[in-house]
């Protein structure tokens, strides 16, 4: 009976989870946005290395995106009861995820390659430092992938209001990374316009 009251108290208003969730990105999203201000202040200081993004970051932005409809067509499958649909897209979603990280590596390599290092320009630090701080968030959503997968794989199928809460607040925060993503490659697109 505890439960059901507790449920009922919620259906009106956001579940403390989602709450919390969105309290983290809202901290994220300050975070990137005085980073990115930190970019455009140090830029106009001077000293500035130009040089173009390697391809590797546009590949890795198609592929975050790509990620982010295959989970979410996971999360429609898993809500309509298709279970091996939800369970494939799943698992495609969650190698996207390894994927982006494998491109972002590559992206940093080509980077070195053409002699933007990290300790070098400050140009080069910052597309380092922020793409990293990025791509340490990604792995955390890997990990939130993982998790999901090893309750779509190990628990028997059922759609439950537990298990629906779950995945919705694994979408949101998939989707708030691949936002964040396409904010900062603009982002830096655009200051090398």
């Amino acid at each position: 009976m505890n439960v059901a009251l507790s449920e009922n108290r919620y259906r009106n208003k956001i579940h403390p989870h989602k709450f919390a969730l969105m309290v983290a990105c809202a901290s994220i999203v300050m975070m990137f946005a005085a980073l990115t201000s930190a970019y455009i202040v140090r830029q106009a200081q001077g000293n500035w290395l130009e040089f173009k993004l390697p391809d590797m970051f546009m590949y890795s932005t198609f592929v975050i995106l790509l990620s982010s409809v295959t989970l979410h067509s996971a999360y429609f499958a898993f809500v309509k009861g298709k279970e091996q649909v939800y369970k494939s897209l799943l698992v495609v979603s969650f190698m996207l995820g390894v994927s982006f990280l494998i491109l972002q590596y590559q992206g940093w390599m080509a980077l070195f390659n053409i002699g933007v290092e990290f300790n070098g320009n400050p140009s080069g630090s910052f597309v380092y430092v922020i793409s990293g701080l990025h791509a340490a968030h990604i792995l955390a959503g890997i990990a939130v992938l993982f998790v999901a997968l090893v309750h779509a794989f190990l628990l028997s199928f059922k759609v439950t209001k537990i298990r629906k809460r779950r995945f919705e607040i694994t979408l949101i925060f998939w989707h708030f990374l691949g936002f964040l993503w396409i904010y900062l490659f603009m982002f830096f697109q655009l200051q090398q316009a």
